[in-house]
């Protein structure tokens, strides 16, 4: 936990205290649900708990004052029973959860916190109106959009539906969405659909990081980044015609499509339908177009969280818990909020803006020192904004100080 954390307990302690029962948030058949808590020091999370009540969950919280909260997505017929095995005997079914993490963004770093929030809520939105809408047939009414208090969004669909999906039925629906197996010839031989759309699209954002990537300055050097981190989550997949792929090759594709003939001719058989081999490889190889094909299919692809420390996605993991709605993130200080779908596009009228409707804090004149930790991170909480630089010192509110805090970007000063 951050240094002074019994300061910022206090804080949590504070913000619980002062809810009413009706000011919180609670899941559906809330007695079948198992809830997770971490704690401001170092002991294990506790988990195995259920409440029949919403009075019973917010005494327990206000007693042990939590950093962190969570619920089951999964339904159970007594969700206190442990260990987990015998708890699975008595599972009831499980919303359908996906979780979209900008830590898991390839070639995006929550450094410009900002620009990363973004980024995530702009493919939250395209989850769910290229996705989940269209696709599968999902509807509105069974839809909750929330923040999840940090670096992320999670949608989670309750339809009944979907309760008895097990593992192996959502991971088919994640495949989809990951676009593993996706054959790009395929689907431009097709009817219209929202992975055709995307593949058309990634075509002009992959030239345009490749032109930025040939340039030798900083913008180049982060393009180059972020296609290697595209490739390299490629790798493996189902489908992927790729095993390894080194900066060398992206920095010879970057270069090849530099000449316009090539350029146009890729363009051109994009749009007519068909994928023209213009990179080629060493020894008449393949291994540029095949890169190059990666790299469209992955820059296009909807990047969904993993589920703790396995390589199962969230949307996969029936056991998986989740952040509560109108809690605290322990990480930020930020609130779990829920949002209107209509609001989840960062370029609506209406957009929803995290940095400023999730922040539980006073920006009054109440103002803290803190001292930077790290050098160009980028924050922006409400009207605070800036760039730190490691070991300056910042007199900024309460709010912008609890988040910098908590971040363990910064460290208070005394």
């Amino acid at each position: 936990m951050s240094v002074g954390w019994a300061k910022y307990a206090f804080k949590f302690a504070e913000y619980y205290n002062n809810c009413s029962l009706d000011a919180m948030w609670y899941p559906p058949r809330l007695r079948t649900r198992e809830w997770m808590f971490i704690g401001f020091d170092d002991r294990p999370p506790e988990r195995h708990r259920g409440f029949r009540k919403p009075a019973d969950l917010m005494s327990y919280v206000n007693r042990k004052i939590p950093s962190n909260c969570f619920y089951s997505t999964a339904y159970y017929k007594d969700p206190n029973l442990r260990p987990m095995k015998e708890k699975e005997k008595g599972l009831q079914g499980a919303d359908l959860i996906f979780d979209l993490d900008g830590d898991h963004l390839p070639g995006v770093t929550d450094g410009d916190f900002p620009a990363m929030i973004q980024v995530i809520q702009e493919q939250a939105h395209q989850l769910w109106h290229d996705f989940l809408e269209p696709e599968f047939g999902f509807k509105e009414e069974h839809l909750q959009v929330t923040f999840s208090g940090h670096r992320g969004f999670h949608l989670h669909y309750r339809s009944p539906d979907i309760w008895q999906l097990d593992s192996p039925a959502r991971r088919e629906i994640v495949s989809h969405i990951r676009g593993e197996g996706v054959d790009i010839q395929v689907l431009l031989d097709g009817p219209d659909c929202a992975w055709r759309r995307r593949i058309v699209s990634g075509v002009d954002s992959v030239i345009s990081k490749l032109d930025r990537a040939h340039r030798d300055d900083a913008d180049g050097r982060r393009a180059m980044k972020e296609l290697k981190g595209i490739v390299d989550a490629r790798i493996g997949m189902p489908g992927s015609r790729i095993k390894r792929c080194g900066q060398d090759t992206l920095k010879t594709i970057a270069e090849k499509i530099q000449d316009n003939g090539r350029r146009n001719r890729l363009i051109e058989g994009f749009q007519k339908g068909e994928v023209l081999p213009v990179f080629g490889g060493r020894r008449g190889g393949s291994e540029y177009d095949d890169a190059f094909i990666e790299l469209v299919k992955g820059d296009s692809s909807v990047v969904l969280g993993k589920a703790g420390e396995t390589d199962e996605v969230v949307t996969i993991d029936l056991k998986r818990v989740i952040r509560w709605p109108t809690s605290l993130h322990g990480k930020s200080g930020m609130k779990v909020v829920e949002l209107p779908l209509d609001r989840l596009d960062p370029q609506g009228l209406n957009a929803f803006d995290p940095l400023i409707e999730a922040i539980p804090w006073s920006q009054s004149s109440n103002r803290e020192k803190v001292r930077a930790l790290r050098s160009d991170a980028v924050y922006r909480i409400g009207e605070s904004r800036g760039e730190l630089s490691e070991g300056e010192v910042y007199d900024v509110d309460e709010a912008t100080a609890t988040f910098l805090v908590l971040k363990k970007w910064a460290e208070p000063v005394k």
